[in-house]
Formats: structure tokens, sequence, C-alpha cells
């Protein structure tokens, strides 16, 4: 999957609730600047994902389909709330990718607990 692509999937989830929040665009331009893109992509990406039918780009491989949820997690968490549209968009993406729930929540974990202790409960 290109950058420009994750980009855009990042922007629908971001925008998929209604709005975009400043913590929501803050963590996009510095995600636009990290995938080496210019700010007239963001644009272009924010303009494809207030249009009229944006749909994600969904990678093939298991690395990019890890890179794409862990993405589309932080932008989830960036404004400090869960909206059930992104819940649904985020399960729709990863069933559409065939991640099991066990890789999710592993997933969910190294990003919760960066170092490595497992959940408990």
């Amino acid at each position: 999957m290109n950058r420009f692509d994750q980009l855009k999937n990042l922007v629908i989830m971001a925008a998929a609730d209604g709005r975009l929040t400043q913590s929501e665009i803050a963590l996009l331009i510095d995600r636009c600047a990290e995938l080496g893109l210019k700010e007239s992509d963001l644009e272009t990406a924010i303009d494809y994902a207030l249009s009229d039918k944006p749909t994600l780009k969904l990678p093939t491989t298991k690395a990019e389909k890890e890179d794409l949820l862990t993405d589309l997690l932080r932008v989830m968490a960036a404004d400090g709330e869960l909206s059930e549209v992104e819940k649904r968009l985020f399960a729709v993406a990863a069933a559409k990718m065939s991640v099991s729930q066990a890789d999710i929540e592993a997933l969910i974990d190294r990003l919760v607990n960066p170092k490595g202790s497992k959940r408990t409960g």
C-alpha cells in the first residue's frame, strides 16, 4: 500500500465521527510528515475523506495490516473519545483484512503497554 493511501485511510477515520478535532489534525500532520508526504497531500486526503463516498484502501501484507490498524487506533484515540462509528469502521476494516480478535488484542496491548507488559483480566 502506498503512503498516500495510508494517509487517506487515517483521515477517513479521523473524519468518521463528523468532525476533525485539533488533536486529530495534529496527529495527521505529524503522520503526514513521518510518511514523507507534503501538506498538499494532507489537504487532498482531507478533501477525499469529506467527499460523498470515501473508502478505505486495505493492505494485503501482514505488516501493512498491522501498521494500518495501529495508525487507525491512534487516530481513534487522538481526541479522547471512541465514537461508535469509529469502532464500527475499525471492526469492518479488521474483518475485511481477516485480522483475528487475538491479533487485535495483541496490537492494543502493544500500544497501551509499549514496554511489553501483558494486560491482566
